[in-house]
């Protein structure tokens, strides 16, 4: 049951927990549960991202390729694929790797450059 699962995956949220965040990230996402919303889940992922959760990094990644519920923004994606391969996300070099072809050498340089940023401040 979706909608029971949207509501233990708040009371966790309200906790601070990392995984919690990420899979009601996911489910708004999707729409299970809840009014399909990528900007919810794009909120959602950053709090979990930013606690070091690597789906939530992925995820990110992807939002920002694909453009949904953010600004399709290639430096972005290739940051949240890069932090997320970094912790370990094997799926993140792949998508890594393939948002490297459609950037420019300095979006790239940019992309390597938040990357360690919030690597040191994360």
């Amino acid at each position: 049951d979706y909608k029971e699962t949207v509501k233990w995956y708040r009371k966790a949220t309200e906790q601070g927990l990392n995984v919690a965040q990420s899979n009601l990230g996911t489910m708004y996402y999707n729409g299970h549960g809840v009014h399909q919303d990528y900007k919810e889940a794009a909120k959602l992922w950053i709090n979990a991202a930013e606690q070091g959760n690597s789906d939530a990094q992925y995820n990110l990644g992807v939002i920002y390729k694909q453009g949904k519920g953010v600004l399709q923004d290639y430096v972005m994606a290739h940051m949240f694929f890069n932090i997320a391969s970094i912790s370990g996300d094997k799926d993140a070099v792949e998508d890594r790797d393939i948002v490297t072809n459609l950037m420019t050498p300095s979006q790239l340089e940019k992309a390597q450059g938040l990357a360690r940023e919030w690597m040191r401040t994360h």
